[in-house]
């Protein structure tokens, strides 16, 4: 009878199972194997250290379901019948299916569990103590809590990554535990799952690599061994890791990040845990590399800081400028007031440009209004090819005649949801920086087309998935350096000459686009030219709009009483009152809602209120004309502000109050008093 072959261990190959082993015992997670049994074949210390089992218990042969059954009975599955518990779990187990669940311990810690089968032989489990790791998401939660939705929706999302990131890390850990069975079952398991695993020589030659790892480098498990690792890397990413093999070749375990150009001219980024291959006969072997894939939790990081950056500059923009609308109310206000006693005279040739640049400082801080989406819009479906066609003489006066403007437009109409003139902005202020960027000459090409963004490409770009219209201004130009194309959209940066530019044409656009649902992004190459690309939220075409009676603006009706203007600072208060007086009207002065309050009660012939939104004294201008109303309710009302929105605490108090923004001339209060009184025959 033929005598079987000895397939007893080589000393090498035990050599190899011990340092594995002996690594398992290092690991913070805890691994057990069981056979088909299912009996207990081996484990590491952590599964005494995190599972609180008896050190009697743990032991080769310890039947699966002992395990189970002490668990039952100190309460980790919770209150049921413990037969019931245990019957429930051996039956899975048996079952030889994969599973993953995370599981509370009665001491607090929460425990991810994860059981994967070894095909005939068994299965391994793997327990991680994610404690810190669910705290850490909580904090996160409740720390972006004040951001807006959008925030919210990416916040979640990184926390997915990082779900993502232990399950990574859970499934390597599943190959430590398979690591003492045979080569061939072990580079089975290695390549079933989504880690990089590697073997690399004391040369720094592959001489092992499972599929993830291949392919994350462009190559096949076959082609990537005998390669060095400068080869697979490249020069610049191997110059980057270059010092910390140094280090492992020395006997110390390393860890580190770094980031490479794949074959499709995108930036990845992993995560690498470097251990020494040692052996007290032979010393340094070589390394064995543990790697994971970063690159989308990285974009997730980058996300939340920069949406982190922008809500941080809109909350300084916001109140900021209520501080600048009140000045320039005073400046604007008292300057006009000049210029109609001077009748043309020659001082007025002084009046008119201070009041031209009070004008520009006004506007300057509408753009800021809207970069931080405070500005409010006037949104509405609007045909986006017909508008882009609509505006192609103006961009054309616009731009030099050395630059040729193109457009591609849909032959279907396309309607997005947006405010027509904000877009028109936007379009204008891609096309200056275009022709800035093309000094001698160029082509700038307007693109519309339709744009369906599914769940992955909607979470990459930050906006709900659907229907969108996108548009593509693309110039010939000179582009943007690489280092300062991540800073376009900060407002006050820019790249021109001292003088040109106010910094804030990209911000505008960038706030525009994000408050009207959308996203925007650059791509730049120096030397060839910019592609600034932005999607819009598509809408159904507008419905027939009723038939409006024109008003008369010309000048308000003068009511027969005086009017109540209540405001808190004097020289507002001062330029708002004499606006009125120009305009026929008497005036009665507050300076807070408290005061205002007793002249609406006992002065009857009161005929209108015009109130500023936020004063001090506990009573504001929305909770002033709401205490108006109820006293008499057929009493109009202006609301005044220098907010970005009507008023940041109204807790939607008098929705239906009209708001004049400052800052605001004689002209800009007149139409505000038509609209909010207008005469018998048009009402």
């Amino acid at each position: 009878m033929a005598q079987p072959a000895d397939h007893s261990p080589t000393p090498e190959q035990r050599r190899r199972y011990d340092l594995l082993l002996a690594g398992l015992d290092l690991l913070d997670q805890a691994i057990a194997v069981f056979d088909a049994t299912p009996k207990l074949v081996t484990w590491n210390k952590a599964m005494l250290r995190l599972l609180d089992f008896p050190e009697s218990m743990v032991k080769v042969g310890t039947p699966f379901e002992d395990f189970v059954r002490f668990n039952a009975e100190r309460g980790e599955y919770g209150p049921g019948d413990i037969d019931a518990l245990v019957l429930e779990r051996v039956a899975s187990a048996r079952a030889f299916q994969p599973h993953y669940i995370e599981r509370a311990r009665p001491n607090g810690k929460v425990l991810a569990i994860r059981g994967v089968p070894i095909p005939n032989l068994g299965f391994v489990s793997l327990w991680t103590d994610i404690t810190e790791q669910r705290r850490y998401e909580a904090v996160i939660q409740q720390q972006n809590a004040q951001l807006e939705a959008r925030v919210l929706e990416r916040t979640a999302e990184l926390e997915q990554a990082n779900a993502q990131l232990a399950k990574a890390n859970s499934e390597i850990d599943q190959i430590a535990g398979a690591l003492r069975l045979s080569e061939e079952r072990l580079r089975l398991i290695l390549d079933s799952i989504p880690a990089l695993i590697a073997h690399v020589d004391a040369g720094q030659r592959y001489r092992f690599a499972n599929r993830s790892y291949a392919e994350w480098f462009g190559y096949t498990k076959e082609s990537i061994v005998g390669r060095s690792i400068e080869e697979v890397f490249g020069a610049e990413a191997y110059a980057a890791i270059r010092h910390h093999l140094d280090d492992a070749a020395q006997g110390e375990r390393v860890s580190y990040e770094y980031a490479r150009r794949n074959a499709d001219d995108r930036i990845v980024h992993a995560r690498s845990v470097v251990v020494p291959d040692v052996s007290i006969e032979g010393g340094f072997q070589g390394y064995f590399v543990l790697s994971i894939d970063i690159t989308e939790q990285k974009a997730n990081q980058a996300a939340l800081i920069q949406a982190q950056k922008m809500e941080a500059v809109g909350q300084l923009t916001g109140g900021l400028a209520h501080d600048f609308n009140n000045l320039l109310t005073i400046i604007i206000g008292n300057l006009s007031a000049l210029q109609g006693q001077l009748h043309g005279g020659a001082s007025n040739e002084h009046v008119e440009p201070a009041l031209q640049a009070a004008r520009r400082g006004a506007e300057l801080i509408r753009r800021l209004l809207t970069y931080s989406r405070r500005q409010p819009l006037e949104p509405s479906s609007i045909e986006v090819g017909a508008l882009v066609h609509n505006m192609s003489h103006l961009l054309v006066r616009s731009l030099t005649e050395t630059i040729k403007v193109r457009l591609r437009l849909p032959g279907e109409p396309l309607f997005a949801l947006v405010d027509p003139h904000q877009l028109e902005n936007a379009l204008l202020n891609l096309a200056l920086n275009a022709r800035d960027a093309m000094p001698d000459g160029g082509e700038l090409t307007i693109a519309v087309s339709e744009r369906k963004l599914d769940a992955y490409v909607a979470r990459l770009v930050q906006v709900p998935p659907g229907d969108y219209v996108q548009i593509d201004v693309t110039d010939t130009g000179s582009g943007i350096d690489p280092e300062l194309l991540q800073r376009v959209f900060e407002p006050f940066f820019t790249t021109k000459p001292f003088g040109s530019g106010s910094g804030l044409g990209l911000s505008m656009v960038y706030g525009f686009v994000r408050q009207s649902g959308g996203n925007i992004r650059v791509v730049s190459t120096p030397g060839k030219g910019t592609n600034v690309r932005f999607v819009l939220p598509r809408s159904q075409p507008p419905e027939a709009a009723p038939v409006q009676v024109e008003r008369d603006h010309s000048s308000p009706r003068l009511r027969q009483g005086p009017v109540l203007l209540v405001e808190d600072e004097p020289e507002v208060r001062k330029v708002i009152r004499l606006q009125l007086t120009a305009l026929g009207h008497t005036v009665i002065e507050a300076e807070s809602g408290l005061e205002a309050l007793p002249m609406l009660e006992n002065i009857e012939d009161i005929a209108l209120l015009i109130s500023d939104t936020v004063m001090p004294g506990g009573i504001g201008g929305r909770e002033l004309a709401q205490r108006a109303r109820s006293l008499r309710p057929d009493l109009p009302i202006l609301l005044i502000t220098g907010y970005a929105s009507a008023d940041p605490d109204d807790g939607g108090l008098a929705a239906d109050v009209p708001v004049l923004r400052k800052p605001f001339d004689q002209s800009a209060l007149s139409v505000a008093l038509n609209e909010l009184d207008p005469p018998e025959e048009n009402r």
